[in-house]
C-alpha cells in the first residue's frame, strides 16, 4: 500500500473529493503535497464557483482538478509532456470535468497569449531547475484579474521586494519541507 501511495495524489475537496490522480515516475515531477493543497484551498475558501483558472505547468493536474472540483467555471491545464497530457485528458474524461480543458503547450507561451486581467486564479508550479520563475510571474501578473490571486510554488521564499517589479505582493506564505508555497495578489 505504501508504494502505491507515492504514485498517486488525491483530490482533497469538492465534488471529486478522494478521487486519485496517477503520478508517473518522471524527473522533476513533484505534485503539490496534500497538506499544502489543503492549506491553499483553506486560504482561497472552499467555494470557487465561477472562477476562471489556469494551471500553467499542470503536471498531474492536482491543482487544476482541485479548483474544478470546488466549482471553478473554467480551468485550463497546460502541460508540455505528451504522457502527462494523455493522463490529464484521461482524468478529465473519467471525471466528466466539463469545466476543464487540457492543452499541450508551453506554460509561458500560454500565459503570454491570455487576455490582460482575465484570470481569477493562476497556479504557477514550474520545474524548479528551469530558471523561468521571473518569466512566469511576468506573464501571470499581466493575465491576473484585479482581485485575482496567483499560487506560486518555489524552492525558496519570494519576498515583496522581489515581487514588486511584477506589481505583486505576498498575501500568504507557507514552507513545507523544501517547498515554499505563496499566495500572491496585486500590490496595494
Amino acid at each position: 500500500m505504501k508504494t502505491k501511495a507515492t504514485h498517486e495524489v488525491r483530490i482533497i475537496g469538492g465534488q471529486w473529493k478522494r478521487t486519485k490522480l496517477p503520478v508517473p515516475d518522471k524527473p522533476g515531477l513533484r505534485p503539490t503535497p496534500d497538506r499544502v493543497r489543503e492549506t491553499l484551498f483553506n486560504w482561497l475558501g472552499q467555494d470557487l464557483t465561477g472562477w476562471r483558472c489556469i494551471d500553467a505547468f499542470a503536471g498531474t493536474g492536482a491543482l487544476g482538478f482541485e479548483a474544478a472540483s470546488r466549482g471553478a467555471a473554467d480551468v485550463l491545464l497546460v502541460e508540455q509532456d505528451a504522457e502527462l497530457v494523455s493522463l490529464l485528458r484521461a482524468a478529465q474524461a473519467k471525471l466528466q470535468a466539463h469545466a476543464v480543458n487540457v492543452e499541450r503547450a508551453n506554460g509561458l507561451t500560454v500565459l503570454a497569449r491570455l487576455q490582460p486581467a482575465s484570470i481569477d486564479l493562476i497556479f504557477l508550479d514550474p520545474p524548479f531547475d528551469a530558471g523561468i520563475f521571473e518569466k512566469a510571474l511576468a506573464g501571470a501578473a499581466r493575465a491576473l484579474a484585479s482581485e485575482g490571486l496567483i499560487y506560486l510554488e518555489a524552492p525558496h521564499a519570494w519576498a515583496d521586494d522581489k515581487l514588486a517589479p511584477f506589481g505583486l505582493e505576498v498575501a500568504r506564505h507557507l514552507k513545507a519541507g523544501a517547498v515554499h508555497a505563496h499566495l500572491l495578489r496585486r500590490a496595494a
